[in-house]
């Protein structure tokens, strides 16, 4: 067999995790062309195509997919010897961090984040994805490299840190016909309501909790997401509960109104998740104490 270079297994494994040569190159740090001719020696190293171009990105063959799972071995064995001893210089670093979070985190973590990015480490870019239950297995397998968010599915078998605690609260429009200053139960379960079912989320603790109060709702619409509440509670009368934190951020852009619920809900913890295998690596570290920084409870600052 030819020579193998470890800087191709990285250039294999990046390819693997995003589907593109280019994104491969732009999260190493590298040149388009010097990945793609890893690639190729890669190729000629294994006698296989390895990934082959598809309308879905650079998709593995099935050698590529036994083989995957050796190079990752490999890989997580050099950086766990170097260990602590690797050093990020978050003003001289290139590399791309992919973070899974919440619909409701990219709106009132990520502009936060990004600014202080762009003037602490301006070679550092930012990926999100939206979590989902499959977000686990990605933060193990090192293609999300940090989770951040309410998601109780990740408190078992991950590292984890608290960032802060948050609860919820009722949204309605400002000029709401029958809802003034405060909401009643019995006026709560008259009303008409939306609910939000996202992916992967732990907020089915408030059907949870409604439904152990004996609290019914007539809900007229189910959302994907929380991004469209503000602008649909302001145009109808529809009641929604979200966490407070986000309702702070919709008063500043649609005319609705936040109120407590007339009743007890749960609070919550939010935390940001990482897979043991990457608790040692040098940037990684860097952004779990960037995060905790600039949104962990002493900094008064919250998110979602």
């Amino acid at each position: 067999m030819s020579k193998l270079d470890l800087e191709w297994l990285a250039v294999f494994d990046e390819v693997y995790k995003t589907g593109s040569v280019s994104k491969a190159a732009d999260r190493l740090g590298i040149a388009q062309a010097a990945a793609s001719t890893m690639l190729n020696k890669l190729r000629e190293h294994f006698d296989d195509r390895l990934f082959a171009r598809t309308a879905q990105g650079m998709q593995p063959t099935p050698y590529a997919q036994r083989l995957c799972g050796h190079v990752r071995e490999v890989l997580a064995q050099l950086e766990q010897a170097r260990g602590s001893r690797a050093i990020f210089d978050p003003g001289e670093a290139r590399r791309n961090f992919r973070i899974c979070m919440t619909d409701i985190s990219e709106v009132v973590l990520l502009p936060g984040l990004l600014d202080h990015l762009r003037r602490a480490a301006p070679g550092v870019h930012i990926e999100t994805e939206i979590v989902s239950t499959d977000s686990g297995r990605r933060l193990e397998d090192g293609e999300v490299d940090l989770a951040v968010g309410f998601m109780p599915q990740l408190d078992a078998g991950f590292y984890q840190q608290t960032l802060f605690m948050q609860d919820f609260v009722c949204v309605v429009a400002q000029n709401h016909p029958r809802i003034g200053a405060r909401l009643s139960r019995k006026r709560f379960e008259a009303e008409a309501h939306a609910v939000i079912s996202s992916s992967g989320t732990g907020h089915a603790i408030v059907d949870k909790t409604l439904a152990r109060l004996g609290i019914t709702r007539n809900v007229v619409a189910r959302l994907s997401s929380f991004l469209s509440v503000a602008r649909i509670v302001a145009r109808t009368e529809l009641v929604v509960i979200v966490p407070r934190i986000l309702g702070e951020v919709l008063v500043t852009q649609e005319p609705v109104k936040l109120l407590d619920a007339p009743f007890e809900l749960p609070a919550y913890a939010v935390k940001q998740h990482w897979h043991e295998r990457f608790h040692a690596d040098a940037g990684n570290a860097w952004l779990r104490r960037t995060v905790a920084q600039l949104f962990g409870p002493q900094t008064g600052t919250a998110l979602a």
